[in-house]
């Protein structure tokens, strides 16, 4: 299981983000897309991808690399490196919307999809959430249906080559129709639930589910 005694250091860029979410900083009250049918409102493109992190980076090789899937499922997982990638291998590729308004097109990913962790999992007909930890302490939510969309996927490379560190390697979760924060880096375990728990953003002002097309930045609390 996930070691949560990481918890994340409050870095400068949560503390700005947590006064963006009192602010509601970006949001534009809109509802419908923008003249681009693929941009969100609110976001502008970049073909650069930042990296925006909790002001820790955890160097975890894929020798080192573990990840547990527990909680509400009839199979529990604990799986290496070797035994994540000898499983059935998936590529997609899909847009990246960060709630820091930022959008990037085409990402080219490759990994396992999570149909195909679920098919190995086997959730409990009672899970309907689960969190997401990873291994410098972060932690998110997500609903069942969220995390169960056909484009979802446990990402081990980028265009061709290994994820770095910097973006969340050696795994990540990607789940392109949320803001990107609900994509974890560093995926370290996935806990299924049958009943919420907001993570790390969640608790400091950000939204609970995230639709970059809702415009779902931050809590209505």
């Amino acid at each position: 299981m996930a070691d949560d005694s990481n918890e994340p250091a409050t870095s400068k860029l949560t503390r700005t983000k947590q006064r963006w979410a009192r602010e509601g900083r970006f949001l534009t009250g809109k509802i419908s897309r923008s003249e681009d049918q693929r941009l969100p409102p609110g976001q502008h493109l970049t073909r650069d991808w930042p990296v925006l992190d909790l002001g820790l980076t955890p160097h975890i090789s894929r020798e080192r690399w573990r990840l547990d899937v527990y909680g509400a499922v009839e199979a529990p997982i604990f799986w290496d490196f070797a035994q994540f990638t000898g499983k059935p291998q998936t590529r997609s590729v899909s847009d990246i919307h960060c709630v820091t308004t930022w959008s990037r097109y085409d990402n080219q990913w490759e990994g396992l999809a999570v149909r195909d962790l679920l098919m190995a999992c086997r959730p409990r007909e009672d899970a309907r959430y689960l969190v997401l930890h990873s291994y410098d302490g972060y932690t998110t939510n997500l609903a069942i249906e969220d995390f169960a969309a056909e484009d979802a996927l446990l990402a081990h490379s980028w265009s061709e080559a290994p994820l770095t560190q910097d973006h969340g390697g050696p795994v990540r979760l990607v789940v392109p129709h949320l803001y990107f924060w609900k994509s974890a880096k560093w995926l370290q375990a996935i806990e299924f639930r049958t009943e919420d728990a907001p993570g790390y953003w969640e608790v400091r002002g950000y939204h609970n589910r995230g639709d970059p097309w809702a415009e779902q930045r931050y809590s209505a609390d």
